[in-house]
């Protein structure tokens, strides 16, 4: 690096370019060496040795050849993982520094990472070895504090000044390289990126120094052919090892997703959601990116997800090391409150994601023209950071910023009607943003985050199920107030003769159900999907299979009684959480068959297998004559229908919310 200033002990001095050489003054003597490798160096050990014996380990010959016999010499032992070649003069000091190293003159030296010294004293030697541990400690703090940015050949450093260090692409703005406390953590295969990388072709990257702030800006233009239009800010405050970013999206990419993908080395972080770290792993079970391991239990990318809801801080961890992404507001994002999509995935790399919107099971049309984030990536000692502050970032600037004070919001006064038993939520969304809130288990009051101003879709859910929509305007700097509303359309407010489950809008209750996010249905842990006949007033709604695949699980029986005065023209409903390949139910009930429905709102995506169960909630009703039933024992079955086919769990099939009978 050209002009790099090395640190050094008294008067001992130097510069230099890697390959050049370097200048040691120490008491008007010199040492003259050419550096060959990057030399790392471990205060170990004080000692004495006659003069002449190799004690510096596998290099120092170069040094021995050159020095001039004492009849004692002390020896500050160092352990090194490359040493450069340099001429001693007999005064004894010689002073080293790592190729490209970047260190500033401090009042003793560093921090003993770079020198080596010989006296010709013990006595002389344990000052000297003194004044250096005395000088680290007093200096360390300073050589870890250089905050700022440099702008190099093919990559600008930023530098956060407490222990992060990372270089961002010139040409095309991804991360090369990210240094926590001197250790490379990034991959050497591919860079951090938005999306996998958005070209060196028709982007730039624009730097900003404001005091205390550093901001890097890529920009696509038109002709991208990645993702046109694109702005992704950089974000470092120094003094914090916190990469805030933000991304601008005009454009959808051109692989249908945008995503943020941090990749680190996989072997410095052993510590990774477990079920999505792919490593052990013998091979894939479903398309590629669902793998199976050799006891039988499975693995991908896609399980063990958080709902958008739930986002709040997660990454992974090794030995004194942590990166975490927070993942800030979803209000550009899409899918709603209880959307899952992929956060985490590890095998030679650890990949920690912020997917900002993908076709995942997506059941709302993409959000574009907006500011995605601001979202953080925070470096630890491996423990889990709480989510820094973004507010300083309105002040920024940032396009499609909009900041708190042009901002409104909604005001649920009360909700009466409700399941005690259940949890509500309140979502508002339009075509450009999404916010959302519980409901107080009291009055049933709820109150949304700071809005964009606009028309929006209130939406109360009852668990997962919408159960009350109206329309609401929020006007900047004023809240919307929705006074006190009573639900009238929660299915479950309809008395049946029998119900398995609830009108909750989630397979949760029933077999394997709580699993689908966690694993593949193949998974032996899975097993077994077909079941027993259901017995109303028998069995249990955990014995219900939470899942039917056509050939797989195709027909699930339920037996019930009925008296004379109970046989008489009836309804029977079947609610579905998703829909894979156009399945929904069919049924019979003895020897009568309903007729087919319409398929539900297609999906163009896998969700069963993907660990989601939760796609375009639709609900199947059915007329039943009284000539179909019987008094005594009655026999339906649910089944699978589907102008489509695939083999196994690639077959259409669908997720159970509630089925009752009325």
């Amino acid at each position: 690096m050209a002009g790099t200033n090395f640190p050094v002990w008294g008067d001992v001095a130097g510069r230099g370019d890697q390959g050049a050489k370097v200048e040691a003054r120490a008491g008007g003597s010199g040492a003259v060496g050419r550096r060959r490798s990057v030399a790392r160096f471990t205060l170990q050990a004080l000692q004495s040795v006659p003069p002449h014996v190799d004690n510096y380990g596998r290099c120092c010959g170069c040094l021995s050849r050159r020095f001039r016999p004492r009849p004692s010499v002390a020896v500050v032992k160092l352990i090194t993982t490359g040493w450069r070649r340099v001429r001693v003069n007999p005064i004894g000091v010689i002073a080293g520094a790592r190729c490209g190293g970047n260190f500033r003159a401090s009042p003793f030296f560093l921090i003993p990472e770079t020198t080596v010294i010989i006296s010709f004293s013990l006595s002389r030697a344990l000052g000297l070895l003194l004044a250096i541990l005395a000088g680290s400690l007093l200096s360390s703090h300073n050589a870890l504090a250089e905050f700022g940015l440099i702008t190099e050949k093919k990559q600008h450093r930023v530098d956060t000044g407490a222990g992060l260090v990372f270089k961002v692409d010139r040409l095309n703005g991804g991360i090369r390289s990210i240094k926590w406390q001197d250790t490379e953590l990034h991959s050497p295969f591919r860079d951090s990126s938005s999306n996998s990388g958005v070209g060196g072709s028709h982007t730039t990257v624009t730097t900003q120094v404001d005091g205390e702030t550093i901001i890097i800006t890529t920009q696509t233009d038109a002709e991208n052919e990645v993702v046109a239009d694109l702005t992704h800010y950089y974000i470092v405050r120094k003094g914090l090892n916190h990469l805030y970013m933000a991304t601008y999206a005009q454009n959808e990419p051109s692989n249908g997703e945008l995503r943020w993908i941090t990749r680190l080395k996989g072997d410095l972080f052993p510590n990774a959601p477990a079920q999505s770290d792919l490593r052990g792993s013998t091979g894939a079970i479903e398309s590629r990116d669902v793998l199976g391991m050799a006891d039988g239990t499975s693995r991908s990318k896609y399980f063990g997800n958080d709902q958008a809801r739930d986002l709040g801080v997660r990454g992974v961890t090794g030995r004194g090391r942590g990166v975490f992404m927070v993942y800030g507001n979803r209000e550009s994002s899409a899918g709603g409150p209880f959307y899952r999509d992929i956060q985490n995935q590890t095998s030679t790399a650890a990949e920690v994601y912020n997917y900002m919107n993908s076709g995942h099971n997506q059941t709302e049309k993409l959000r574009l023209g907006v500011l995605y984030g601001p979202y953080v990536l925070c470096f630890t000692d491996g423990s889990k950071p709480k989510a820094p502050d973004l507010s300083f970032i309105d002040a920024l600037g940032l396009k499609g910023s909009v900041n708190k004070e042009a901002r409104g919001s909604v005001q649920l006064r009360g909700l009466k009607g409700r399941d005690e038993d259940q949890e509500y939520s309140l979502d508002v969304a339009n075509g450009t943003a999404q916010y959302w809130a519980p409901v107080s288990k009291g009055r049933g009051s709820a109150t949304s985050p700071d809005m964009k101003p606009g028309m929006y879709a209130l939406t109360v859910y009852k668990g997962e199920l919408a159960v009350h929509t109206e329309t609401v305007t929020v006007t900047a700097s004023a809240i919307t107030e929705v006074g006190s509303r009573t639900l009238t359309a929660d299915p479950s407010q309809t008395k049946p003769l029998w119900r398995i489950g609830d009108w909750d809008g989630t397979p949760l209750e029933f077999r394997k159900g709580r699993s689908i996010a966690l694993m593949h249905p193949s998974d032996k842990r899975m097993e077994p999907w077909q079941g027993e006949p259901f017995v109303i007033g028998q069995s249990r709604a955990g014995a219900f299979p939470s899942c039917l695949w056509s050939d797989v699980n195709g027909q699930q029986v339920v037996k019930f009684q009925l008296t004379p005065e109970q046989v008489a023209s009836r309804t029977l409903r079947v609610g579905i959480t998703a829909s894979f390949a156009g399945a929904r139910p069919s049924v019979k009930l003895n020897t009568w068959k309903a007729s087919i429905q319409p398929a539900p709102r297609k999906v163009d995506s896998r969700s069963l297998t993907i660990g989601s169960y939760r796609g375009n909630n639709a609900t199947y009703t059915f007329r039943i004559p009284a000539q179909a039933l019987v008094a005594g024992e009655n026999v339906l079955t649910l089944s699978v229908v589907s102008g489509n086919r695939g083999p196994q769990f690639l077959s259409p099939g669908y997720g159970i919310d509630c089925v009752d009978f009325y």
